[in-house]
């Protein structure tokens, strides 16, 4: 049906904001040019643009369409917002980004920073609702207003006698078409349905899956709009619910508390306290000095963008508050070695696949491949193999990415045909390649058994060096198939990863950066629903040939980037690659779930919920829904009178998120009632009825990945699933730990570092009443506690300050949020901050010397000499590269924006992360030899703590071995302490 427009919109005189979903552009613009998570633009030094470029392109072509007076760009900040706080689901189901995404991303905001086109982001808030919050302003202000934006979320924003529009970035937005459509409400109704005053009750019925909004079960998205166009909003649709007939109705009742909490996630806050005003957001003219070097490094020549670079620098010219007037020489010294090709047509906005694959200049070699599909080509390949003295690069190519699901289809190699010397290293017509086909549908194969018997001497031999990308992949398939790989020298992913953690370290990005080699994805290689079995042998072979010589040639250009940093060479040999084989062997053996327990678990849970359920009806006096913020903040701060100072109004009403209700602990019976509710909801939904679908029912574990070159402090991660981040803080929290059994008749073991960052803090810092304290093996939260209340008795709420505030200052804590999680006022918060860096005045000094090398050397180091790098934007910081550290006063630095305070914060934090990292990854290798003679397993790495599994006959001895182990990692200047115990379980192993 047509709706009725207004004729009152502001005229089309009006000035004009445009306000752009920063995050939402970014990764559209990213996946234009990726084929999944692999491969988009890069310049020929490696560094991705993808986000970028496609983000510049769009942009400038909307700013030469809607020709702006004012412009926004809102970015989420990687924190959480008010809507984690209310639901710790929120958006839980979403892959993290990929690695190259992040410094592209920095690369963005510093080339808008230099386009002087203004960024607002806001601690707590979602982009989203700084969008709101300006397009309020600006609509209250009579302005009009365009949201550019990749999601329907803010079709809620839409007004049209405001003049509020989105032009939304749609499905086509990846093809060489923008797939850009401006949204009015017409728009809406024509593709929802509903209204855009209905989008926010239409989520709140059908929900949003990629939020992890749940909506109403079993209500989609016909159904919601059909309701809601009977009755109008979602408080009407329950205010006549018993209209409502059938299945629908008791789907609306049973689903009731979900509608309404979906109701409060789905809306977009339009007040959140920004500071920024439209004056802000006005367009001036470039940076000329910061945007030219960009460029260049960059390596954009792409004549489109150029060319509307150099309009809009024409146009904003009047503005420039440098004094200079643009002029059309953005391209001077912008051309260099760009892989970047040039488009003719002013109407396209990104490349397809097709154009990044022209745009590496490069076509991809036809290898000589030798393929081995005979017993005679096999007998003379293992001759050649074992007589061969230098590193033979390995790779297998499988139907599936578990090894235990995963069908052998072949195997190749590289290997050189004459020997290495110091100045020469093979080139392509020296390097012999070969691929050996076992289990593909079609063609002429060597049986599996026949090949792995056959290069078993040479797989199993550590006097046959080996180099693989990834080697923990291929070695646990190899396992699989009985075959124990030894004999690995090199690992092409991890020499990337400690030489830049955040770089990227797949073999397609290392190809092109350190040889500019194109390579076949596998995406193109396996037609959606194969497996490479189905695909011909002599394709497998090139692409599996390309692989195993790409390896083989970065052999020499990655041992000599490391040579170069010695301490990054010692890292990769001492530990990284020697941890290699240890989580190898984790994953494979896993850990075992006590399913039966989980199921009586969660049965206790129910039981438990319902319980509280009742109680909090009996605090309160009235029956109420727990699970709506709405009805919490009416209760708690207009029927029952609590104090509304600790809490914080919103468009819906009072906030009752997690720091609201920790404040109002003590005042009401029915606070306690609210939060274990939430806490035990969340506890069963995520552990307790999730972990039991992850358990393999051939081993009766579960298996986890542990990924080593993810995290840019050097921490390990875990995923599928992540077991590091099983709960431990309370009583039901730890219950889940209790479903962590051994093998039957064995015994579940836990060791643990005591406090080892902070331990690391007083070695870094040479703090002598620190380490004084921990030579003495007195308790350094009583310590600190007594000189924070200046007395020598301290209470244990006190021991609790001293321990959170030790803990805050390494991460860099506020006075706001030690006020928060300490619960004292922020001015108390402040007085405990300053007396505890005038008590420790070397650690204050140590964290502030880490902030001035990461500005002045670009980089930290750990103990063990592992870098994390930082690259700072603002003028300011950048100015100060080179310089000494010791001249830089942080006091007088202009920080850009909150981003770049986060960043000196890490950087403070990244020598004490990454230290606890490297001394846990050597005990575990230690570990691992040591077990060698042993049937104990190791079985998890959580943190500052391992899981092993054991014969109880072996505790007596294995117990003083592994804690002298892993104390004697490493030598500081106070000692390590490790805590170990045994027990039938995770949490009696934790509690014992």
């Amino acid at each position: 049906m047509p709706l009725a427009v207004s004729n009152s919109e502001p005229s089309t005189n009006a000035a004009a904001v445009l306000l752009v979903d920063g995050h939402s552009l970014a990764f559209r613009s990213y996946y234009a040019h990726a084929k999944g998570r692999d491969g988009g633009l890069r310049t020929s030094t490696g560094i991705p643009t993808s986000v970028t470029f496609g983000f510049l392109k769009s942009l400038l072509e909307v700013l030469e369409a809607e020709k702006p007076d004012y412009v926004a760009v809102a970015f989420d900040l990687d924190e959480p917002t008010f809507r984690h706080a209310a639901d710790d689901t929120y958006k839980a189901g979403r892959q993290d980004a990929p690695e190259e995404f992040l410094p592209d991303l920095l690369n963005l905001q510093e080339f808008l920073a230099a386009m002087q086109v203004a960024i607002v982001t806001k601690p707590g808030f979602e982009a989203d609702d700084v969008l709101g919050t300006l397009t309020a302003q600006a609509s209250q202000a009579g302005y009009r207003v365009t949201i550019v934006s990749g999601d329907q979320d803010l079709f809620q924003l839409i007004d049209d006698t405001k003049g509020i529009t989105v032009l939304h970035m749609g499905a086509g937005f990846s093809q060489r078409s923008s797939g850009a459509i401006a949204y009015n409400a017409q728009r809406v109704y024509d593709k929802l349905g509903i209204l855009p005053s209905q989008v926010v009750d239409y989520k709140a019925l059908c929900g949003d899956s990629s939020d992890n909004i749940p909506g109403v079960k079993g209500i989609g998205a016909k159904t919601a709009a059909q309701l809601l166009k009977t009755y109008g909003s979602l408080e009407a649709l329950y205010a006549q619910l018993d209209q409502v007939k059938g299945a629908v109705k008791q789907k609306l009742e049973q689903g009731k508390v979900a509608a309404f909490h979906s109701q409060f996630m789905a809306r977009i806050r339009t007040d959140v306290p920004i500071e920024f005003t439209l004056e802000d957001c006005k367009l001036r003219g470039f940076d000329r000095a910061s945007l030219d070097p960009l460029i260049a490094k960059l390596q954009f020549h792409d004549r489109t963008l150029l060319n509307r670079l150099d309009r809009l620098a024409s146009g904003w010219a009047t503005d420039d508050k440098s004094g200079s007037t643009p002029t059309n020489s953005l391209t001077n010294g912008s051309t260099i070695g760009s892989t970047v090709v040039n488009h003719s047509s002013e109407d396209t906005w990104f490349f397809s696949a097709e154009d990044t694959a022209q745009a590496q200049q490069q076509s991809i070699p036809d290898l000589d491949v030798i393929i081995v599909d005979t017993p005679e080509q096999l007998t003379d390949l293992v001759q050649t193999l074992m007589a061969c003295t230098t590193p033979v690069a390995w790779d297998t190519e499988t139907t599936a990415l578990d090894p235990r699901d995963a069908e052998l289809v072949g195997i190749g190699c590289c290997y050189a045909a004459v020997t290495d010397s110091e100045h020469h290293h093979p080139t392509l017509g020296e390097l012999q390649i070969v691929y050996i086909p076992i289990g593909h549908r079609f063609g002429t194969t060597l049986p599996k058994t026949t090949v792995l018997e056959a290069l078993r001497p040479v797989l199993e031999s550590p006097a046959h060096p080996k180099v693989l990308q990834n080697a923990k992949f291929d070695r646990l398939i190899f396992r699989a198939q009985g075959i124990n790989l030894q004999g690995v020298v090199f690992d092409t992913m991890l020499a990337s990863y400690v030489l830049n953690p955040e770089n990227s370290h797949n073999l397609t990005d290392l190809a092109q950066r350190y040889l500019q080699l194109p390579t076949t994805s596998y995406s193109d290689l396996v037609p959606k629903g194969k497996t490479i079995a189905d695909v011909a042998i002599p394709v497998v072979a090139q692409y599996c040939g390309m692989d195993v010589y790409v390896t083989r040639r970065l052999l020499p250009l990655l041992q000599a980037d490391l040579a170069q940093i010695p301490t990054l060479e010692r890292l990769l040999v001492e530990v990284e690659q020697p941890l290699e084989p240890v989580l190898a062997a984790m994953e494979y053996t896993g850990v075992r779930i006590d399913l039966a327990y989980l199921q009586e678990f969660s049965r206790t849970l129910e039981q438990d919920l319902a319980e509280i359920e009742r109680s909090a009806y009996a605090a309160a006096g009235e029956e109420f829904n727990l699970g709506s913020p709405k009805q919490l903040g009416d209760l708690l701060f207009e029927k029952l009178g609590l104090d509304k100072r600790k809490s914080r109004k919103l468009k819906t009403g009072y906030s009752t998120d997690a720091s609201v209700l920790e404040k109002l602990q003590g005042d009401h019976p029915v606070i306690d009632c609210i939060l274990e509710h939430r806490t035990l909801s969340k506890l069963k939904s995520t552990y307790v009825d999730a972990l039991p679908q992850l358990v393999r029912k051939d081993t009766g574990r579960v298996h986890t990945d542990y990924n080593q070159t993810v995290t840019a402090t050097g921490r390990l991660s875990s995923s599928n699933p992540n077991l590091q981040n099983i709960p431990i803080r309370t009583a039901f929290s730890r219950q889940i730990r209790k479903a962590f059994v051994p093998e039957p008749g064995w015994v579940l073991v836990a060791a643990d570092y005591s406090q080892i960052e902070l331990r690391i803090l007083a070695h870094l810092s040479q703090e002598p009443i620190l380490l004084e304290t921990y030579q003495q093996y007195r308790d350094v939260h009583t310590l600190t506690a007594q000189m924070l209340f200046d007395k020598q008795e301290i209470t244990p709420d006190e021991r609790r300050l001293g321990k959170v505030i030790n803990f805050g200052v390494i991460y860099g804590m506020g006075a706001q949020r030690f006020a928060r999680e300490a619960n004292v006022s922020i001015t108390e918060a402040k007085g405990f901050i300053d007396r505890f860096n005038d008590r420790y005045p070397l650690v204050f000094e140590y964290l502030q010397q880490k902030q001035r090398e990461a500005i002045a050397l670009g980089y930290v180091e750990t103990i063990r000499g592992r870098r994390r790098y930082f690259n700072f934007t603002s003028d300011s910081l950048r100015s100060l590269r080179g310089h000494d550290p010791s001249t830089i006063d942080l006091n007088r630095l202009k920080l850009r924006d909150q981003y770049e305070a986060q960043l000196l914060r890490a950087a403070a934090n990244a020598p004490i992360q990454g230290s606890s990292a490297d001394i846990i990854k050597l005990a575990m290798v230690k570990i691992h030899e040591l077990l060698q003679s042993y049937q104990a397993r190791l079985l998890l790495q959580v943190h500052d703590e391992l899981v092993f599994e054991m014969p109880p006959e072996e505790w007596d001895v294995l117990q003083p071995a592994i804690k002298s182990t892993m104390e004697s990692a490493v030598t500081l200047s106070i000692p390590l302490v490790v805590d170990i115990h045994q027990g039938a379980n995770w949490m009696d192993a934790k509690a014992g």
